[in-house]
C-alpha cells in the first residue's frame, strides 16, 4: 500500500477572541498542510505548507513544543486512481503572534473559528483534532 504524509499547523489566535484558522476548499473545510517533501522534516514541511496556503511567515507564530497531533488512516486520491493510500496526518500548534493578512493560495476562502467545543466541521480529520487540542489546552 502507498504511503503518504502530510504536514501542517493549526493557527490559533487570542484576540479579539480565541480562534483557530480554517481555509475553505469548494467542496470542504481544510488546515493549512501539504505533503513532505523530500529532504523534509515534518515541522519544515508544516512551515513552508503553512506559508504557502496562507503567507504566514515561521516568525509570524510561536510552535507549541508540547502539541504534535499525529493522525493515520486511509484514503483514495485522484492521482492514484484505484488505489487505497495510507495516510499520515502530523499537525502543530502555532500560536499568532499578533494580527496577520491571510494570502490565500489554492483555497476560496478562509474564517477564524471561534474556540468554542465541541466543534463539528469534518468528521474524519479535523475533528479529531480539534478534540486531541481540547483536551491538550484544558490540562494547561
Amino acid at each position: 500500500m502507498r504511503k503518504l504524509k502530510s504536514c501542517g499547523v493549526i493557527v490559533m489566535r487570542l484576540q479579539p477572541q480565541m480562534s483557530f484558522l480554517l481555509l475553505r476548499y469548494p467542496e470542504r473545510y481544510d488546515l493549512p498542510k501539504g505533503h513532505l517533501e523530500s529532504g523534509e522534516d515534518d515541522l519544515t514541511c508544516a512551515l513552508r505548507e503553512l506559508y504557502e496556503e496562507t503567507g504566514i511567515q515561521a516568525n509570524d507564530i510561536d510552535i507549541d513544543p508540547d502539541f504534535r497531533f499525529t493522525d493515520i488512516y486511509k484514503t483514495r486520491y485522484k492521482r492514484f486512481p484505484g488505489e487505497k493510500i495510507e495516510k499520515t496526518l502530523v499537525i502543530f500548534l502555532g500560536l499568532l503572534k499578533e494580527d496577520v493578512k491571510v494570502k490565500l493560495d489554492g483555497h476560496i476562502s478562509y474564517q477564524w473559528v471561534e474556540w468554542n467545543p465541541p466543534h463539528n466541521i469534518q468528521e474524519r480529520t479535523i475533528n479529531p483534532l480539534l478534540d486531541h487540542l481540547q483536551r491538550y489546552l484544558s490540562q494547561k
